[in-house]
């Protein structure tokens, strides 16, 4: 088809029997509609309406650093990974085959680990979900490969970024991340996508990780775009025996955000945490589904998102934890908080547990409300203006979540972005 002479990617390979079959279950799927459970309360049928390109054109001149500094983190050392309109920008990227792999997924599948990519991409955890994975599967040209060998802890961390500049067009991009972490490794890795352009811009992204004995993951995701830009972001983590993998998604802005997270724990005494902020204005809509498979025994789980609505806009969480019969001695805990600041906003909340083991510990819960009038009258009393004294309100019920970032450039960018969301300086220094 007229796709693979543009893709990254050679033909005739593995990798294109296995795009090959990825468009055909895309066919038998079709895209998702409100009829499917998991899609009740988000619908795509506004996004279909756009005639998107998928082959966006490369920008007419170079893209500067001074056109996109201010989205790098200040004052670290990194790694980065910079895609302008789905194609690679070595510019303004640092990419490492020094002892471990990072670099783009066309060069790990064409050129280095066929072998690891064919353990990994090959037999996807993500090969038997709905149709808009199989979709990016069949047309992902290009992406992140990540590799971290055996005993390595990276001491500085990695930033990846995709920019989308003016187009002609609407944009669908679908990039493909392949994340691989190996026994007693650790890493830190940021992700962001941002639209510099004003035209409709819908990213399908899938990121698959894996950890295996004893490593460490922490994953941030940045969602901040503008309103004319949606994303679709599917997340699939595999880990084996005493990993943990940390997942914080920011959902900050953009015009419609839905969030797949899966993890699957596949040996005992891993740790997964899913933690995530949505904060939401106008007719912005958010949909975070979470799904926890716990199938082995000692295990745990722990997953807390807040969530502050404002305007007209739309939030979504349904959090799904599975216990397995041998999943014995799971400690599970899945919290949902929300805000709402006006009458016209919604959430649709559904924590849920799904427990086949008898020796667990297992909680979930969710609250829905309003700034509490009580402390915010007491501010008021001490001098403090109304604005000032409500942001300080709603900082304090995120800061559950920013204060277990672990990258603290990070954490002074996140309190900043809340900072302007909420309109003031809360004078926080961190």
């Amino acid at each position: 088809m007229a796709f693979e002479n543009k893709g990254s990617v050679e033909t005739d390979t593995e990798f294109h029997k296995v795009r090959a079959t990825a468009m055909q279950q895309f066919e038998n799927v079709g895209f998702p509609t409100k009829k499917i459970e998991d899609w009740k309360y988000t619908s795509l049928k506004e996004l279909w309406k756009n005639e998107y390109s998928l082959f966006p054109e490369l920008p007419k001149h170079e893209l500067e650093l001074s056109e996109v500094d201010t989205y790098f983190l200040k004052g670290i050392d990194s790694y980065k990974i910079v895609f302008v309109n789905g194609v690679f920008s070595s510019y303004l990227s640092e990419t490492s085959h020094d002892g471990l792999d990072i670099c783009l997924l066309s060069t790990a599948i064409n050129k280095l680990k066929y072998k690891i990519i064919r353990e990994h991409f090959f037999n996807r955890i993500a090969s038997k979900t709905e149709g808009l994975t199989s979709l990016n599967t069949a047309f992902a040209s290009e992406g992140v490969f990540i590799h971290i060998p055996k005993n390595t802890v990276l001491q500085k961390p990695i930033q990846i970024f995709y920019f989308t500049t003016e187009c002609k067009k609407d944009v669908l991009l679908q990039p493909r991340n392949l994340i691989i972490v190996d026994e007693n490794s650790q890493v830190q890795i940021v992700e962001r996508h941002h639209s510099l352009s004003d035209k409709k811009i819908l990213n399908n992204t899938v990121t698959e990780i894996f950890a295996n004995k004893r490593a460490h993951i922490d994953y941030y995701k940045i969602q901040n775009d503008n309103k004319n830009a949606s994303l679709i972001d599917s997340t699939f983590v595999e880990q084996k025996k005493q990993s943990e993998v940390s997942v914080t998604t920011f959902s900050l802005g953009g015009e419609l955000t839905r969030n797949n997270l899966s993890f699957y724990q596949n040996g005992a005494h891993a740790n997964s945490i899913l933690n995530g902020i949505t904060m939401l204005d106008g007719t912005q809509h958010v949909d975070n589904q979470t799904n926890v498979y716990h199938q082995q025994p000692n295990c745990e789980s722990h997953e807390l998102y807040k969530g502050i609505y404002d305007g007209q806009s739309t939030g979504v969480f349904n959090g799904k934890v599975f216990v397995d019969q041998v999943a014995q001695k799971t400690n599970a805990y899945q919290q949902n908080d929300n805000i709402l600041l006006t009458d016209d906003t919604t959430i649709n909340s559904k924590p849920q547990l799904e427990i086949f083991a008898d020796d667990v510990a297992c909680s979930h819960g969710c609250t829905i409300g309003q700034l509490d009038k009580d402390a915010l009258f007491y501010m008021r009393q001490r001098g403090i203006p109304e604005k000032e004294a409500k942001a300080l309100l709603l900082y304090a019920f995120t800061n559950e979540v920013v204060k277990n970032i672990k990258i603290p450039v990070l954490k002074s960018r996140i309190t900043r972005i809340i900072s302007e969301k909420l309109g003031v300086d809360l004078g926080i220094d961190l």
